[in-house]
Parts: structure tokens; C-alpha cells; sequence
């Protein structure tokens, strides 16, 4: 059965979440202190995450800024704030998703089993990749997929786990024009409307991770009014 963590110090919305993912067959633990749900998010016991925003203790950005330092684990992100900055910020970090209250209970149940979903088959892919491609190269930049390591210029690149997805995703697929909403159901996998901003923020990060001049990209290219493809 897989375990997800909720991080939450409303007890009623916790708790409501926590219901509809037990009904779900999922295993739930409540956690409503940000300082101890960070312990228990590091303790890799949790095949999902979800976290409120604003905790007592630590707040969600914190968590998610660790949780992603260390593990591989889908982290969703829950707040009643309504700004595009906090969604900006959260995404930033490496959260999988990023949702705003009020929410149904039923769609956060379908993005946890997306995410759990993608996560598991992604995990399948690479894991039986044959050891000819287990390595993307092109030009300066090499990707290590077993280790989900990326190597730039010679030196080690530090990707978050959807930066990563995404940049694996098109380099595996040179010089084909992807546009925003078909990256974000095949990273993110549901329905994309309305989350290209998304997609958008993570092809922007990438650029200044792995470009030499981020306004002028050798690698993901923009093809202006239809998507993005990565250049070979």
C-alpha cells in the first residue's frame, strides 16, 4: 500500500483529504507542525507528499526545498494563497504540482495517483533502459539517466525532479516541436489546460542551468506560437 504524508495545520481539511485518499486505498499520516512534518518528509518513508504552505514551525517552502536536496519523491503543494508568485516559487523548488484552495478532494485524489503514476513509470524506464542508452549526449551536455545526473561543459548541473523529467523527455526526443500543454501531460500527466505557466517556468529554469546565455538557447529552443523541441 503506498504511504502518502500530509502537512497540514487544518485539522478539518486534513483530515478530509485524508478520507478520500484512504477510500482511495492509500495509507494517510497526518503531520500538523511544519518542524516535525519536515522529519518525517526526510525520513523517505512516503511515496507522496503534500504539503500546506504556511505551517507552524517550518513553512512548505522549506520542507520542499530539503525534500528535494535529498529524495525523489513526488511533492504536491497546498495553500489558500491566490498569488502566481507562491505557484512560481513552489514549482521552483521541485514541488510535482501545485494546488490552490479551495480544491475538490477528488481532484487532488487524481493528481496524487498521477503523480504516483508517473513516478513509478518513470522509475520502470529507467531502470530497464538497456546500458547503450544510458546515456544522452549532445554536444557539451551529457545526461546519466540511471543516476538522473546531468553533466554541462564538464561540470555537474543540479536539476530539481521535474527539471529533470522535462529535460530528459525532450533531449530523448531531438528537433521535435513539443508545445506546452503536450510537455505538461507528459510530465506532469493531466489534463493541461491552464498549466502552461507551468511548463514555462521549468523550461526558463533549465535554460539558466544548463545554456551558456539563457536569452539565446543552444539546446531547448523556443519555436514561437507552437512549443519547444531541444536543438541537436
Amino acid at each position: 500500500m503506498k504511504k502518502i504524508l500530509i502537512v497540514e495545520d487544518d485539522q478539518l481539511a486534513a483530515e478530509l483529504e485524508r478520507d478520500y485518499l484512504e477510500a482511495s486505498e492509500y495509507e494517510v499520516q497526518i503531520c500538523a507542525d511544519g518542524t516535525k512534518g519536515k522529519q518525517l518528509a526526510m525520513s523517505g518513508e512516503y511515496d507522496l507528499i503534500i504539503l500546506d504552505v504556511m505551517l507552524p514551525g517550518t513553512d512548505g517552502f522549506s520542507i520542499c526545498r530539503e525534500v528535494r536536496k535529498e529524495l525523489d519523491v513526488p511533492v504536491i503543494m497546498v495553500t489558500a494563497r491566490q498569488e502566481d508568485v507562491d505557484k512560481i516559487r513552489g514549482l521552483g523548488l521541485g514541488a510535482d504540482d501545485y494546488v490552490t484552495k479551495p480544491f475538490s478532494p477528488s481532484e487532488l485524489v487524481a493528481r496524487v495517483n498521477a503523480h504516483i503514476r508517473i513516478h513509478e513509470r518513470l522509475l520502470k524506464t529507467i531502470s530497464h533502459k538497456p546500458a547503450p542508452k544510458n546515456m544522452i549526449q549532445f554536444k557539451e551536455l551529457q545526461i546519466l539517466i540511471p543516476y538522473r545526473r546531468v553533466i554541462v561543459r564538464g561540470k555537474d548541473v543540479e536539476l530539481k525532479n521535474k527539471e529533470f523529467e522535462l529535460l530528459l523527455f525532450l533531449a530523448s526526443h531531438p528537433d521535435i516541436v513539443f508545445s506546452k500543454e503536450e510537455l505538461f501531460n507528459q510530465i506532469w500527466g493531466m489534463d493541461a489546460m491552464g498549466n502552461s505557466p507551468t511548463v514555462t517556468v521549468h523550461i526558463n529554469r533549465l535554460r539558466e542551468k544548463i545554456e551558456k546565455d539563457a536569452s539565446d538557447p543552444e539546446y531547448i529552443q523556443t519555436v514561437w506560437g507552437t512549443g519547444y523541441r531541444f536543438s541537436s
